[in-house]
């Protein structure tokens, strides 16, 4: 693993920028670049992207106004794979990245970097729903779900599962999507919703 480039404060901020704006899907103009910070001259802009370049973490098409592209060496365009989660007996789930999801394969709409998390599937719990052992599970980090969601569920023994979120009688569980797993009816909270699973051949 390269170790991280050195960045200026200012280098810092410019950089935070373009991430930001690359994640909503529209990298900025020199201009914009120039506005957002306060710089007077689109040539201090230009100088800061070309020190950025330089250290490998961006590239820039000089005939395009939003052709500035994250590098992968810069890590902003990959979505952290946190860990493992269990489509089958729950399971600890520890958050320790293991590898990314290149963001370019997927369909986020509007969702940011810092709105997503991704985590492998172990188990066959989930099998009728179409989700196998060692998919890739892209998760929406939110604390509620609707009825039939597919969720990542933390449970009140720090456990997490990948589920789907049933209601009955006003009160929600957790069932599988084989009939060989029974359902969860202990204590849980939703910490994700499932927005996709990639799956390599």
């Amino acid at each position: 693993m390269k170790n991280k480039p050195f960045l200026t404060p200012k280098q810092e901020k410019v950089l935070n920028f373009i991430r930001k704006r690359v994640g909503e899907r529209l990298p900025p103009t020199i201009r914009e670049i120039g506005e957002e910070l306060g710089f007077k001259s689109t040539g201090t802009v230009r100088d800061y992207l070309k020190a950025l370049m330089q250290k490998g973490l961006m590239r820039r098409m000089n005939n395009k106004s939003r052709a500035i592209e994250l590098t992968e060496c810069s890590g902003f365009n990959k979505i952290p794979i946190i860990g493992t989660i269990m489509a089958g007996k729950p399971n600890l789930a520890y958050e320790e990245i293991q590898g990314y999801v290149d963001v370019d394969n997927l369909f986020l709409g509007r969702l940011g970097f810092d709105d997503v998390f991704a985590l492998g599937v172990k188990g066959d719990s989930m099998i009728d729903a179409g989700i196998l052992d060692g998919d890739v599970a892209i998760i929406k980090k939110l604390t509620y779900a609707d009825n039939n969601d597919i969720v990542a569920a933390l449970l009140d023994n720090n456990e997490v599962t990948l589920k789907r979120l049933r209601s009955k009688s006003g009160k929600f569980h957790l069932e599988a999507a084989n009939v060989n797993y029974p359902p969860i009816f202990e204590e849980f909270k939703v910490i994700g919703k499932l927005i996709t699973v990639i799956r390599k051949y």
